[in-house]
This record gives C-alpha cells, sequence and structure tokens, in this order.
C-alpha cells in the first residue's frame, strides 16, 4: 500500500487476513462489526463469507474447516453474548489443537471495563477470551491491528497450535490511518533438542518390541509421512488414539486400533509417544506395562505430571520423528507377524460386543471414499467409530477430542465441507446432539455445503438414558425427547431428507446422497444400542445385554 493512504481498521483487517492467505471466513454480523463486513464485502472476491444462523455454529465451522484443511479457521463474532455463544466451539478447537483465528467484536474503546451498560458489554471479556486460547490481543487504534493479526497468526503456526483470539472495538474498526500490511506470519515448529533426541534415538535403536502410540498433534503437525518412514524402519506397531486416527492408513499391517494397545504394551519394551497428551479420561497416565516411556510433544505441558516418562522430548512431532527416522536406519524389531496378528484377531474379538455398531460403521465406510472426511459425534455410532472406525488418510476423521462437545458435529461437518468442496464429508449425529445446530440446515442450503448428515434417531439421549436406568433404578429424568419428523423438517429448509431403516439401507442412502452434491439429511431410526465404555476406558465392566424400547 503507497505511503500516506488511509484506510480503515476493518480494511487493515481485511487485507491483514487476505495477506495470511485466508479465504474463507465464518461469522455473523452485527453493529459492531459492521466496518469488518463492509470490508469483506470490497473484499469478496479474494475472502468469502458464510454466515451462521447461530454463533456456537461459527465457531465449529472454523475448526472444522482448519482440522480438515491444515489451514487457519477464521470465526468473527459480535462481543457479549455472541462472542460468549461461540465458546464452546472454541473450547472444542483448543482441546484438539485447532489453529482457529477468534475475532471478537467490543464495545466502543473508551467505554471498555467501564461497567457503562453499553450493548453487548459483559464483565471483562478479554479476560473470558484469554481462558480458551493460547494467545490473544485488544487493538485500540487502527494502526494496530495489521501488526496484531501478524501476531495472531505466528502464534498459529507456531508451538501447539491452538486458537487465538482477537479482540476490535467498533470505533477502531471505523477509524482510519496509514496501516502498512506485513507479509505473511511464517512457520516456525518447536525445534526438538538434538540431546533429547539422541537419547530417544538410543534407546528405538536397542528395543526389541517398540510400539509407537500417535496423537492429534501427528496430524497438526503434518507429520504423517515421518511417522510411517519410522514405523516402517523399525517395523513397529502404530497405535492410533481418537484424535490421531488416519495418521497411517488403517490399511497399513502396522496401524491398530486404541484398543490393541492393551495387548501390545504386554510385549512391547518401549513406548513412544508422539502428539498425544498420553492421559486417560480420568486423568492418569496411561499404563505403558513394563516399557521405558518416550514422549514427544510441542507443548512441554504435556510432557510432565502426571506422566513419568523415561525419556521427554520437547518438540515439534514432524521434525522429531523425521531425524528419529534418519537416526535409527538400520535397526529393525522383532516383532513377528503372527504376533500382531494375534493382536488384530484379539481386538476383532471385543468389537463383537457392539457388532450393530459396526455393521453401521461398515455402511458408513463402504459409502465414503478414502479421502471423504467423517465428522464423529457423542453418539453411539460416533463412540464406536472413535475406536474403530477405518480411516485411511490425515485429516478425514474429526472428534470432540477430550472436551466430548455434544451437538458439534454437525456445524463442523459444514466448516470441513466448506475447506474441502470436492471432498465427501459425512456427520453422524444423534437426535439429542444435532438438535443443537439444527437451524445450520439453512446455512448448508445457503451455501450448497453438500455434507451427508445422519441422525441416528432412538428418541432418547441414550447415555443419559442407561445411567438413570443402570445406576439409579430406572428413575428417568428429562432423557426421553421429542423429535419433529427429520425428513419433513429438511424439506422446510429446501434440503432433500430420507430415511434409512438399518445398515444395509443406510449404505444405499449414503451413496446415492454422496453422488447427489447437495446437503443431504438421513433420518436412521435405531433402537438402543450395547455400551461401548469397556472397550473406550480400560477398568470399566463389560455390560450385560440389556435394550430400551424403539422408539414409535
Amino acid at each position: 500500500m503507497p505511503c500516506g493512504t488511509t484506510i480503515t481498521g476493518g480494511e487493515a483487517l481485511v487485507r491483514s487476513l487476505a495477506a495470511n492467505d485466508v479465504r474463507r471466513v465464518f461469522g455473523i454480523p452485527g453493529v459492531q462489526l459492521d466496518h469488518a463486513a463492509d470490508a469483506l464485502y470490497r473484499a469478496c472476491d479474494d475472502i468469502a463469507f458464510i454466515c451462521a444462523r447461530n454463533e456456537q455454529a461459527v465457531s465449529y465451522m472454523a475448526d472444522g474447516y482448519a482440522r480438515s484443511t491444515g489451514r487457519v479457521g477464521v470465526a468473527m463474532v459480535v462481543p457479549g453474548p455472541g462472542m460468549l455463544n461461540g465458546l464452546a466451539g472454541l473450547a472444542t478447537a483448543y482441546a484438539c489443537s485447532s489453529p482457529v483465528l477468534y475475532i471478537a467484536g467490543q464495545i466502543d474503546s473508551a467505554a471498555i471495563g467501564r461497567g457503562l451498560g453499553a450493548l453487548h458489554e459483559i464483565p471483562d471479556q478479554s479476560g473470558i477470551l484469554r481462558t480458551l486460547t493460547k494467545w490473544s490481543g485488544l487493538a485500540l487504534r487502527p494502526e494496530e491491528i495489521p501488526r496484531l493479526v501478524h501476531r495472531a497468526f505466528a502464534e498459529l503456526r507456531s508451538g501447539r497450535p491452538r486458537p487465538v483470539g482477537l479482540e476490535i472495538p467498533p470505533d477502531v474498526l471505523a477509524g482510519r490511518a496509514d496501516a502498512a500490511i506485513p507479509g505473511p506470519a511464517g512457520h516456525a515448529p518447536e525445534v526438538p533438542d538434538p540431546a533429547q533426541l539422541d537419547g530417544a534415538a538410543a534407546l528405538l535403536r536397542a528395543a526389541r518390541r517398540p510400539v509407537i502410540f500417535a496423537g492429534g498433534g501427528v496430524l497438526a503437525a503434518d507429520a504423517a509421512g515421518a511417522l510411517r518412514e519410522l514405523a516402517d524402519i523399525l517395523r513397529a506397531p502404530v497405535v492410533m488414539s481418537g484424535n490421531g486416527r488416519g495418521a497411517i492408513s488403517a490399511r497399513h499391517p502396522l496401524a491398530f486400533d486404541p484398543l490393541a494397545f492393551r495387548r501390545l504394551r504386554e510385549e512391547a519394551d518401549v513406548v513412544l509417544a508422539v502428539g498425544t497428551r498420553f492421559v486417560t479420561a480420568s486423568g492418569g497416565q496411561v499404563r505403558a506395562g513394563a516399557a521405558r516411556l518416550i514422549l514427544v510433544n510441542a507443548d512441554a505441558a504435556d510432557l510432565g505430571p502426571p506422566r513419568g516418562p523415561d525419556l521427554a522430548v520437547h518438540g515439534d512431532a514432524r521434525l522429531a520423528l523425521q531425524a528419529l527416522a534418519a537416526d535409527v536406519r538400520g535397526a529393525s524389531s522383532e516383532w513377528r507377524a503372527a504376533e500382531l496378528a494375534s493382536v488384530r484377531s484379539w481386538c476383532e474379538e471385543q468389537y463383537a460386543d457392539i457388532s450393530p455398531q459396526r455393521a453401521y460403521l461398515a455402511a458408513i465406510r463402504g459409502a465414503l471414499p478414502d479421502d471423504g472426511v467423517l465428522v464423529s459425534e457423542l453418539t453411539q455410532i460416533g463412540y464406536a467409530a472413535n475406536i474403530c472406525f477405518p480411516v485411511y488418510a490425515p485429516r478425514t476423521f474429526l472428534t470432540p477430542g477430550y472436551q466430548g462437545t455434544l451437538g458439534y458435529g454437525f456445524a463442523t461437518a459444514l466448516g470441513a465441507k466448506a475447506g474441502n468442496p470436492g471432498r465427501p464429508v459425512v456427520s453422524v449425529t444423534g437426535d439429542g446432539g444435532f438438535s443443537w445446530t439444527l437451524p445450520e440446515l439453512s446455512t448448508a442450503r445457503k451455501y450448497g455445503l453438500a455434507t451427508v448428515t445422519v441422525v441416528f434417531n432412538d428418541g432418547y439421549f441414550g447415555n443419559v438414558r442407561r445411567i438413570q436406568r443402570d445406576r439409579f433404578g430406572a428413575r428417568y429424568l428429562a432423557s426421553d425427547l421429542v423429535n419433529p419428523d427429520y425428513v419433513k423438517l429438511a424439506d422446510a429448509f429446501g434440503v432433500a431428507g430420507v430415511r434409512a431403516d438399518g445398515p444395509d439401507e443406510l449404505a444405499a442412502v449414503l451413496k446415492q446422497a454422496i453422488a447427489a452434491g447437495e446437503p443431504v439429511l438421513v433420518d436412521a431410526p435405531v433402537g438402543e444400542f450395547p455400551g461401548p465404555w469397556h472397550l473406550i476406558h480400560e477398568g470399566v465392566p463389560r455390560p450385560p445385554a440389556t435394550g430400551l424400547p424403539r422408539p414409535d
């Protein structure tokens, strides 16, 4: 921009986003964002704006876009209730190390912190935003905006890629200034210490039966290729966590589901855990048996207690795995094909406990191409998918991670589709979770986001209902649902709706829906499924076989 040319703060924001290769913004306009919205209108050839119907969906879409593409997802909301409404999605992105830029409006800069009752004012909005972001900034003059945007992207592209926040008051967006736009922020991964890598390589070279445990950080670091190379050199089985699924293809002979770790650790003498928190849902370290434990993580906080590693490597997963692969060439494990086959057979025996879910997952997998994206949910099919759905490529399987965010799935899938218009995207959700963001059927229709959304409809909050029955003497409270006719609901939004009874019918419906290239809502009536918790959480007893009635 020529020296002496003044632009508004809104224009400075949009030009700074474009300089960092932003091509989509998810948001809802509002009075505090007027000048940002006008700048986006002027830049519509470079940046598309997708307007949701609810701020919660805005942050979910940005997260789905980010994790399925590896690019920064940008969300933009008004202050106060708008900013608060989007925090569920921001918390999910935080839990899943997702690179999301959360742009929140503010009240006029002169009124911040004074408690005057300005429109959408809340106490300490900046403090609230800091709790769910890696970094956040507040622009108080228009000329500060380019620097703060650059800093935001620098944070997103360094270390652990958690969300960042940026607040901009309306008077700052409206103000004019000479605002030089810097170039894009570069990538600055956490470089591992060579001495730590040397120690890890020495342990791996000496190992007879090493096991690699891969988490979501492998995908976040684009380290799938390096992981596969190291596994092939060592001939080491690779266990993938729920968030790490797809780090290597499920077809690879060394790829294993999380359940397999219970057997593999019995013989393992070294466990290399990469890009994972390596803790259980109850907050303890994952049991590694008698094996020596190596942890590799870009976040130093995930290397300390409750974990007790023999060696910790603070660094980027891709850089660490590349260095280890180069340093252990010529080493090889003593794992025999028969041993690994036995582990795989054992897992299949355990999965027989959830055969109804697996039949539905097989239907989905058979209809979804290898590069298609499946967005899991907190529903019985989603829980099963997290532990045994075959994933063949990185960034094609999304979960809410440890946040366990009910209702995130449908809107997250819309963001994934916006980022991957040429790839099929399927969302599996329950009738409970789908209700959180079902108005986004309007968004799917408006922008032609051709997701296929399967609502597994049992008429209950299924887990709540099961707990009330099994632990509280069938004293049911608010666990039953009154649902719409989902096919008619889809039609009311101008979206194709279809019903699928059973796995075989679902397989046929999905193939047709994916081929249609338009948004499709699938109503899949089901009864109660057997509980999967003993397969997900070690120590949970195998449940008795009981059932709830199928809804009328």
